[in-house]
């Protein structure tokens, strides 16, 4: 079910269309039956595959744990069919009036020598980033030697720099203009004052960031900034398809690159 739903969502093309590729794949040995299309849509909106894939993502992201120890989190969306809202006009703001679609909010971690995605949540459109980090954070640093953290200033607060000191990594996680460091948070006032007068340290450092941008661009040119499925559950299964896909990608690259040898 998982590698018809995934293979579909790989291919970018209709249920119809791509059938000729699951067949292909049917007589190649790697399904033992072959499905209908309609039951393609019927494996996404599955609710007991979610867990199940988000587990996958997490496992395909280990065989590069000896390569990754710089991550970087951040945020984007993805618009869907439902008429309210776009996530581009949220963003930079709509020039004129006009009909809008809703969007899921995926956030993600993500390793920035490779961009493979090492933990992910999905949210509504509104919800803030920092409230997403404490899980991403604890789920690769049980996987990983997390040595750095680069964040933009979404993710600045007490409980995110501690929480990160906690495991013995450093944040790398810029300060607004509004910041002071004279505050009762030893470990607050610390990271102020480094970003304050070693700014050229911290930047050369902090501008690994850009990764998590790149990383989205991968995922939406390859694969699509917008899911196709019309239902909650089917939505996100979809779009934790496209992530498990990156992964995937990610990890041949990594092959051929790096000369790594996965083992799963």
């Amino acid at each position: 079910m998982i590698f018809a739903a995934a293979f579909k969502v790989y291919s970018t093309v209709s249920c119809r269309r791509f059938m000729t590729d699951l067949r292909d794949a049917h007589a190649k040995g790697m399904i033992s039956k072959l499905p209908c299309y309609n039951s393609i849509f019927n494996y996404l909106e599955s609710e007991e595959l979610t867990p199940i894939i988000r587990d996958m993502i997490v496992k395909s992201a280990l065989p590069l744990k000896a390569i990754e120890t710089d991550f970087a989190p951040d945020s984007t969306g993805f618009t869907s069919t439902q008429l309210v809202g776009t996530w581009r006009a949220e963003k930079y703001g709509a020039k004129k009036e006009r009909v809008e679609h809703a969007w899921l909010k995926l956030h993600v971690m993500i390793g920035t020598k490779t961009n493979i995605v090492t933990a992910i949540e999905l949210t509504e459109r509104k919800e803030h980033d920092t409230t997403q980090f404490k899980s991403m954070f604890e789920t690769t640093a049980e996987h990983f030697n997390v040595e750095r953290i680069q964040a933009d200033k979404a993710y600045a607060s007490k409980a995110n720099f501690e929480l990160i000191e906690s495991k013995g990594a450093t944040p790398f996680i810029p300060f607004r203009n509004d910041a002071r460091g004279n505050t009762k948070n030893e470990t607050w006032n610390r990271l102020f004052h480094y970003y304050s007068f070693r700014r050229e340290e911290f930047l050369a450092i902090y501008h690994r960031r850009s990764n998590v941008e790149s990383t989205f661009s991968s995922i939406k040119r390859k694969f699509g900034d917008f899911v196709r499925s019309k239902t909650p559950t089917a939505q996100i299964n979809e779009l934790l398809l496209k992530v498990l896909a990156h992964n995937i990608t990610m990890v041949i690259h990594s092959m051929h690159e790096l000369g790594i040898s996965p083992s799963f």
